[in-house]
């Protein structure tokens, strides 16, 4: 009897650790929407064998993070922006990831010198033009406050995390005091209230509302492809900014290792994994992106806009800017 009560309790001890084993998963908490990192995720799955747990969010990610505490379950968090990503870290929600994998996947100006953080893709935040006029020859950001576009201009709320973004890059570049007078030329220059998102802009300029406004570039290509909004994006030109000078600004979308990962080994797979050629191919194909992986090529749609030069400030100098810069549009009071 006491032999069978102990093959029995081995028995049950051997299942619990082989259900340990067959139940691999990783939490990830996105900003990213569903849709967009999906394909990547099912890829990684197949892949690995690691079941992928998603929570999406609009907002709140840090606050729900910081709630949680030690117990929180995500391994993983996605943002689809540069000041979501340093929020994490400021709020000291993140661990370092140390991978030679990563580091040699993903160059230098695109991730945390201290390895808090990494970038996973690129957009350039283009300007937009109508084709009611003539495509504008060697646009800059810095013309958006000229007398030229009085009562033309449209975009989103100046503080939105890729405008922020991009009002940083001009102080890092420009000077408060310079970037400042900017905001004040841009604001007069503005054809209604910042209001709606980058389509909604495109939208506005296709309406007659606006001649020129700001807008992400791979949300041309979903227009391009989008039956409803192909008119809006067939409507405008693409314009890189800067050419000339320092280059247009390229906003990032990123990931980071929580705090307190209860699956840490699978979280490293899967970040392993996101900065590969693999799923940086998946991103550029499907999302119509900018790798950050420098083997990975663009897709053809983004290649047939043309070779454009990016502005190479690392993203970590950038960022450091983002306080000063919504400081700035509070001052100008821009959104009013």
């Amino acid at each position: 009897m006491k032999k069978l009560l102990f093959i029995t309790s081995a028995m049950a001890i051997s299942c619990s650790s082989l259900l340990a084993q067959t139940a691999e998963e990783v939490n990830v908490y996105s900003y990213r929407q569903p849709f967009l990192i999906e394909p990547m995720l099912k890829d990684f799955e197949q892949e690995t064998g690691v079941n992928v747990n998603v929570v999406f969010a609009k907002k709140g990610l840090e606050e729900r993070i910081e709630r949680e505490g030690k117990f929180s379950p995500a391994d993983v968090v996605l943002t689809s922006d540069m000041i979501s990503l340093f929020d994490l870290v400021d709020r000291q929600l993140v661990q370092p990831v140390n991978s030679k994998t990563i580091n040699d996947n993903i160059p230098a100006h695109l991730r945390d010198p201290d390895n808090q953080w990494y970038s996973l893709t690129m957009r350039v935040r283009n300007i937009y033009s109508s084709r009611r006029n003539d495509k504008p020859v060697n646009i800059n950001y810095e013309d958006l406050a000229s007398s030229a576009f009085k009562g033309k201009v449209c975009t989103r709320s100046g503080k939105h995390p890729y405008n922020i973004g991009l009002v940083a890059s001009m102080i890092a570049h420009n000077g408060e005091a310079q970037t400042k007078q900017w905001l004040k030329g841009v604001k007069a220059n503005l054809a209604r209230r910042p209001q709606g998102n980058d389509r909604a802009q495109i939208k506005a300029i296709k309406e007659g509302v606006c001649d020129v406004s700001l807008g992400n570039s791979y949300y041309y290509g979903k227009m391009m492809k989008n039956e409803d909004q192909k008119a809006w994006a067939d409507a405008v030109y693409l314009n890189f900014p800067n050419q000339k000078t320092v280059g247009s600004h390229v906003n990032i979308s990123g990931m980071v290792m929580a705090k307190y990962a209860p699956n840490k080994d699978n979280a490293l797979k899967l970040m392993e994994y996101l900065a590969s050629e693999e799923a940086q191919s998946i991103y550029a194909r499907d999302n119509m992106e900018y790798p950050v992986n420098p083997n990975v090529p663009v897709s053809d749609t983004v290649a047939a806009w043309g070779k454009f030069k990016a502005d190479p400030l690392p993203v970590a100098d950038i960022a450091a800017n983002r306080t000063k810069a919504q400081r700035l549009l509070d001052e100008v009071k821009f959104d009013l």
